[in-house]
């Protein structure tokens, strides 16, 4: 892997240092210059400037943990220079973002309100549980972090909430304490609260408060370093990504394209041949089917020919008898249908929740099978999974190359 060149932005503050600790255990990252307000305030093994017009290095990423008010210069040099940017400042304003979006258009942008994977993980189970208690449950946000945090509440607190509201269709207002109120809680409302005190790193909590019940998704950082090294992973991302807006979602899906990969050995594929082409006709063969109780899956048609159509789909192979039947069953009302089964047949799957994000997943798939010269007899696709019938000679050396090229 080429060695990826940073500059990072805000090199002598807490964040800055951290990653240039963490960069310096990376072998595959190199730090070639720093950007600090005060550049001597620190002894850093990269050279170190007070501003970014005096910056000439070379960098394939500028990784930025300095103050929302820098913003317009980094814009403009990342735009000059055609680099990369990794932006985990926080305390943005809209028009902030706006520039950001803007700026997008020339060079890839990585922003994040937070660079811990935790919290991330965090935002979809907080989405989750949104979805199923918004409406029942008082929803709190609760952050604490070190005295020195200036801008309050916490970008990481206001995007759990925009998260939050974003699965509720925003309809909650935020709240931001409630000193001298004196009227009840709204079920309107999301209440946001921050802390500051001491040294926290960071802590953020979802309180989910119901009926005689809480439930509380809490989400602790105990030092810096987890942040610095989602940076990092960021800048390995971002550095050779086209002119784009990406964030730690983007990220994380991509990298966890494919999550699952199995086979079942216990289905059987059948064929309905010379269907009418009429939704009537397909609507009373699916019908039939599901009054005896089978599962199907893997459904898929072909295109009708002279108003006829074949579908084929996978059924647990204990119900075949009865499929048999259903099918035979229904020669009376659809005469020009046929039947055909094969029983000796694997299903493999390959499902991932980043499927959706990058393309190509099929392809290699394909290539796989190609070179393990395996037939396939059948697919089908959604936007997270991809399902083949092999023959079950097939099988093991299927799931082995899949995998190993997927690395799992």
């Amino acid at each position: 892997m080429p060695t990826i060149r940073i500059i990072i932005h805000g090199c002598n503050g807490k964040m800055g240092q951290a990653v240039a600790s963490a960069a310096a255990a990376h072998p595959d990252i190199e730090v070639v210059a720093g950007i600090d307000k005060l550049p001597e305030s620190k002894q850093n093994p990269f050279p170190t400037y007070g501003s970014l017009d005096q910056c000439t290095k070379q960098a394939d990423v500028i990784v930025d943990f300095s103050n929302p008010a820098a913003l317009p210069d980094l814009l403009a040099f990342a735009i000059e220079r055609r680099i990369a940017l990794v932006i985990a400042t926080t305390g943005f304003s809209r028009d902030d973002i706006k520039l950001m979006e803007q700026a997008s258009q020339t060079i890839p942008i990585f922003r994040s309100a937070n660079m811990s994977l935790g919290v991330n993980v965090m935002l979809e189970l907080v989405q989750k549980a949104a979805a199923t208690l918004g409406n029942e449950f008082d929803i709190e946000v609760i952050e604490k972090h070190h005295n020195q945090k200036v801008d309050a509440p916490s970008g990481t607190a206001y995007a759990l909430a925009d998260a939050i509201n974003e699965v509720l269709l925003n309809s909650k207002d935020y709240i931001y304490g409630r000193h001298s109120k004196n009227q009840r809680r709204s079920k309107s409302e999301i209440g946001i609260h921050a802390v500051r005190g001491g040294t926290i790193p960071g802590q953020h909590t979802v309180m989910f408060a119901g009926s005689d019940e809480v439930l509380e998704i809490t989400h602790t950082a105990y030092s810096r370093q987890i942040f610095a090294l989602g940076a990092l992973r960021a800048c390995k991302y971002i550095a050779k990504k086209p002119p784009g807006l990406y964030g730690m979602k983007d990220m994380l899906n991509e990298q966890a394209a494919v999550t699952n990969i199995y086979s079942d050995n216990q289905q059987t594929l059948m064929t309905i041949n010379n269907i009418p082409d009429s939704t009537v006709a397909i609507a009373q063969i699916f019908e039939s089917i599901a009054q005896q109780n089978i599962n199907i899956d893997l459904i898929s048609q072909t295109t009708p020919v002279n108003g006829l159509l074949n579908i084929s789909f996978t059924l647990p192979s204990k119900d075949l008898e009865k499929a048999i039947k259903v099918v035979n069953d229904l020669h009376a009302s659809l005469p020009t249908i046929s039947l055909n089964t094969y029983e000796d047949i694997v299903k493999l799957s390959v499902e991932g929740p980043g499927m959706a994000q990058q393309p190509g997943i099929a392809a290699k798939v394909f290539s796989i099978m190609a070179q393990q010269n395996i037939r396939i007899m059948a697919i089908t696709t959604s936007e997270t999974k991809i399902s083949y019938i092999i023959h079950p000679l097939d099988e093991r050396k299927a799931l082995e190359a899949l995998m190993e090229a997927f690395e799992l």
